[in-house]
């Protein structure tokens, strides 16, 4: 019986153009349980959930060297210089922007050469914390600083001096003509930790128990809004209404103090932060604490979670020279800046395209300053096991598909004898380098064209 099942007039109607090419992956383990499993043949028995495991296992590891890597992802690159990670993202083929011309311009990593290391707030003496000196009344929770703090100081933040009782935490922050004033209590909000004497004195506000220790204090943009309304709910995320949304953003964290983002652990996690933004409203990832409540017309401040390190802002505000774009002449392929003055240049510097690197523990593509509003195309490798849709084989790799199950199976099972398992395990490889081979797609009359080039003249 033939295979195809439609009508050349079914398929031009459809939008599922070039799809013979490949099988999917249900189609794959049903075949192989009809074929390859039963009575004298070398798998007696196995269930549906092994082979389906290990038809995924050997598609997935297919993706990443063997199968045709079709992905790709276009943007327009914002001033900020980052691309967010696509969400299959497992690792790229080639990163481009796009020219005038529609020709893809190859970008090329920087390799060890910069990065975004995690930044730390520092003072002048290099600790991880802010020392002003402040005025203390004994019995009062009230402390004054001695300038302006507005900027750096958050809702939950440690403070320890000699007469700051212990576990004293910031629980408001107010300014006045220029001096900030904090209210300290417990960690919860419940009781109130009052100074034990009166006096001037040098006072320590760690970093260390808001938000993590990795965020940096003079980078952090504070936004304030008025509250409307709240939803206090303690068994999902709390809602709140505010008078404005405007510059507020998924993963900043919110700034009063009925969210006191204190931790126990200096990593960050149960730190509130924005899950969502509505039209007037914001959903945060833990409820209002039980203690406190916001009230109507309250400010709220939300702060930017902004993690830049000075590395990453001194790459993104240079533009080295081996960055500066020139215009490519497509009739000859010689850039005409570049004549004359290769003669000891670093390979790896050698185009004037712009150059990018990996931020893996944030999730992005950092670029250089060049590139910012180009057109940038990111093509990338997967495991092919994102989607359902994506769960496909092409023709020319399904009986390596069909070996990579047999060997994985056989080498499971006990009491397999070992020249079995070696055997499979030779014709899996055997059918991978064949579907390689395949794949690679090498054509007489391309590989003609691009010899003919070359010094030695190419009759065909």
């Amino acid at each position: 019986m033939g295979i195809l099942q439609e009508t050349p007039e079914e398929y031009y109607d459809r939008n599922t153009f070039g799809q013979y090419q490949f099988v999917s992956l249900s189609d794959i383990i049903n075949q192989f349980l009809i074929v390859y499993v039963g009575e004298e043949k070398i798998i007696s028995k196995t269930n549906r959930t092994d082979v389906a495991f290990h038809a995924q296992r050997a598609l997935a590891e297919l993706s990443f060297d063997t199968l045709k890597s079709v992905k790709s992802e276009e943007i327009t690159l914002p001033p900020s210089l980052n691309m967010v990670l696509p969400q299959d993202y497992v690792n790229y083929t080639k990163v481009s922007f796009i020219d005038s011309s529609g020709i893809k311009r190859r970008l090329y990593p920087t390799l060890n050469n910069t990065s975004n290391p995690r930044a730390y707030y520092q003072n002048s003496d290099g600790d991880f914390k802010i020392e002003p000196v402040a005025t203390l009344t004994d019995g009062s929770n009230v402390v004054v600083l001695d300038d302006d703090y507005s900027g750096l100081l958050v809702h939950g933040m440690r403070v320890t001096g000699l007469n700051i009782p212990s576990g004293s935490h910031i629980h408001n922050i107010t300014t006045t003509a220029g001096i900030t004033s904090i209210t300290l209590e417990n960690k919860d909000g419940t009781a109130d930790k009052a100074a034990t004497a009166t006096t001037n004195q040098q006072i320590k506000i760690s970093r260390f128990n808001f938000l993590g220790p990795g965020r940096r204090i003079a980078y952090q943009t504070l936004v304030e809004t008025t509250a409307t309304a709240i939803t206090d709910d303690l068994t999902n995320p709390t809602v709140v209404n505010v008078a404005s949304v405007e510059n507020i953003k998924e993963g900043m964290f919110i700034n009063h103090p009925a969210f006191v983002n204190n931790n126990d652990v200096d990593d960050g996690n149960s730190a509130i932060q924005v899950i969502g933004v509505g039209t007037s409203t914001v959903e945060l990832s833990h409820p209002v604490h039980v203690n406190h409540s916001v009230a109507i017309n309250d400010t709220i401040g939300f702060v930017t979670n902004n993690t830049d390190s000075k590395t990453w802002d001194n790459y993104k505000s240079h533009k080295p020279s081996e960055n500066q774009q020139h215009d490519y002449d497509y009739d000859d392929h010689i850039f005409e800046a570049n004549v004359g003055r290769r003669y000891g240049l670093e390979p790896s510097h050698a185009q004037d395209n712009g150059s990018f690197y990996l931020d893996e523990i944030r999730g992005l593509i950092n670029f250089s300053s060049n590139l910012s509003g180009e057109t940038i195309v990111l093509d990338y490798i997967s495991d092919s096991l994102g989607k359902d849709s994506e769960m496909q084989v092409h023709k020319f790799a399904e009986d390596a598909m069909y070996k990579s199950i047999m060997h994985a199976i056989l080498s499971t099972k006990s009491n397999t004898p070992e020249y079995v398992i070696r055997r499979y395990r030779d014709e899996k490889f055997a059918a991978v380098r064949q579907a390689k081979l395949r794949l690679s797609n090498l054509k007489i009359e391309e590989l003609t064209q691009i010899l003919r080039g070359k010094s030695k003249q190419i009759k065909h």
